[in-house]
This record gives C-alpha cells, structure tokens and sequence, in this order.
C-alpha cells in the first residue's frame, strides 16, 4: 500500500484502545494491508503467514469485525468514489444498481399463488 492511499485511510480508522491486555499490538497499516492479502488471495484467516509481518489471521479478522462495526469501510469507499470522481477516473455511463441490498417492503403488493404441479399423493383405498 502507498503513502497517499494510507494518507487517505488513516484518518478514517477508529482510535486503538490505550492499553489492551497480551503481546504488542500490530500496526493499523501492517494489519490493514494482512485484510487486503486475505482477502485477494482467497485464504482462511488461519492460514495467514505469520512471516509476512501482518499479525495473525486472527488479529486481522477482530479488527476486520471492529472496523466494519464502526462503518469505516462504508467511509472509505464513499471517500475513495469521491477522489475517483474528482480526477475524473469514473466512468458513470457503465454503473450497475445492485437490487440484492434494498430493502423488501412488508405490505408491498404480492403475486397470486401458483398452483402447483406436483404430483399429490393419492386418495387413501383403506
């Protein structure tokens, strides 16, 4: 991760708690960028390589749940559609309205029943 997208992010995390119990905590950027290699290369958190300097899968995952709890992704990606649009990096004619997260409305009109042509199970000879 560069300088300048970290420049734009960090301001968007939440504040660490001042003292939590167990070893040292890892850096926001370092767990951030443990996050971003989860999920790119399609790995279980378990399997995140200590080696690489990003924490734990573990580590990674709670503050995964603490940051999108506290709606810092929903932020970023308004901030970063915004700096997008600024540099005139966005093609507005090719975007796609995703129905899946709309909400269903409860006394909305719904369709007639369908009968069904399911075979039914016969009349009782006994």
């Amino acid at each position: 991760m560069d300088d300048d997208l970290w420049a734009l992010i960090e301001p968007v995390l939440p504040p660490r708690p001042k003292r939590s119990p167990g070893p040292r905590p890892v850096d926001d950027r370092r767990c951030l960028q443990g996050i971003l290699y989860v999920l790119h290369c399609n790995i279980t958190w378990q399997q995140l390589p200590l080696e690489l300097g990003f924490g734990s899968g573990q580590t990674c995952w709670r503050r995964l749940g603490r940051r999108h709890e506290a709606g810092v992704f929903d932020t970023l990606h308004r901030l970063l559609l915004a700096e997008l649009n600024a540099a005139g990096e966005l093609d507005w004619t090719r975007v796609c309205v995703d129905a899946s997260h709309l909400r269903a409305k409860m006394r909305a009109r719904r369709r007639a029943p369908r009968r069904s042509t399911a075979a039914r199970p016969a009349a009782s000879t006994t």
